[in-house]
């Protein structure tokens, strides 16, 4: 993964069609367990005192990067307004599964603008299967169901709105658990033999009671032991509305508006929800953009140590 973070570090839920011949699925990989976070550097990174523009990250669909421009510049990205730098001048951008071959990101300060056009790498995603879903989990009817969905619905909608002012993002990403890697995030999904819309999601196996730990420091804005499609629920703003989610567990160890610290124990592998076995799915969020957050692990390391220099 590092190498092919390197290639995409360069300065500067609607379905894709799915490909007429997929490739095949690729084995369940191990992931090992990668303790502490790769060292950061201690180097001054004091902000720009005038209005540049630079980025670092995986350029690349369902990417996450970081830019460094004038404190309080207004950030946008291919038009959309997409937040602020904060008071070090830092600012989180990231890319759709279905975001095209060029992003132009922008800030704006004191009457100015600077751009960046940034190549932006295409993926190949891959068509997943998975049968023996409760009916209920893929196409419910029962009214009960529908009006806790809706409830579940609220609740989420509450936590994404999150924008924190912090900078959890800088510590660099460390994964949540050990385990087998069984579904990629962007897969094309087909429920019960119903193609469905596009995975979220990165999908590790592990014994149900395994820990799942923080892969950085954040607040938490959603803590819930039953959601419908989730099961055992845990949202993580990391700062500018950067949100990872855990879904499927079977034990929480937080709160709602408990602070974390990267490697925090925040709850336990479980099978609740739409799942046939244990397993977390880990997925990323940021201003209503699903993005991946296996990408992040080296992408967010390495950007905060180019960017800080």
């Amino acid at each position: 993964m590092r190498a092919l973070a390197l290639v995409l570090l360069l300065l500067g839920c609607v379905a894709a069609e799915a490909p007429a011949n997929p490739p095949a699925s690729p084995a369940p990989t191990e992931v090992a367990d990668r303790g502490e976070a790769t060292a950061i550097s201690d180097a001054p990174d004091a902000p720009p005192t005038e209005l540049s523009l630079r980025c670092a990250g995986a350029f690349t669909q369902g990417g996450v990067a970081l830019c460094r421009t004038l404190p309080g510049a207004a950030i946008s990205i291919d038009g959309a307004a997409s937040g602020e730098a904060d008071a070090q001048g830092w600012a989180v951008i990231g890319f759709t599964r279905e975001h095209g071959a060029q992003a132009r990101v922008s800030a704006r300060a004191s009457g100015g603008e600077v751009e960046l056009s940034l190549d932006i790498a295409r993926r190949e995603f891959d068509i997943q299967r998975v049968n023996g879903l409760p009916p209920q989990t893929v196409n419910p009817t029962d009214p009960q169901v529908l009006a806790r969905i809706e409830r579940d619905s609220a609740l989420k909608r509450e936590a994404f709105a999150s924008v924190a002012p912090l900078e959890g993002w800088l510590d660099g990403f460390v994964l949540p658990l050990n385990g087998t890697v069984t579904g990629r995030w962007g897969n094309q999904r087909v429920l019960n033999g119903e193609p469905r819309d596009p995975h979220f999601g990165y999908d590790i196996a592990a014994p149900e009671g395994t820990p799942v730990r923080a892969p950085a420091s954040g607040v938490v804005t959603l803590a819930n032991p039953d959601m419908h499609f989730e099961g055992g629920l845990v949202f993580i703003d990391h700062g500018q509305g950067l949100i990872t989610m855990y879904l499927h567990m079977s034990r929480l160890d937080v709160a709602v508006g408990d602070r974390v610290e990267q490697g925090q124990t925040i709850g336990a592998v479980g099978a609740r929800g739409r799942a046939t076995g244990p397993h977390l799915c880990w997925r990323m969020r940021w201003r209503g953009r699903q993005l991946d957050p296996s990408v992040a692990l080296e992408a967010l390391t390495m950007a905060r140590e180019e960017l800080a220099r």
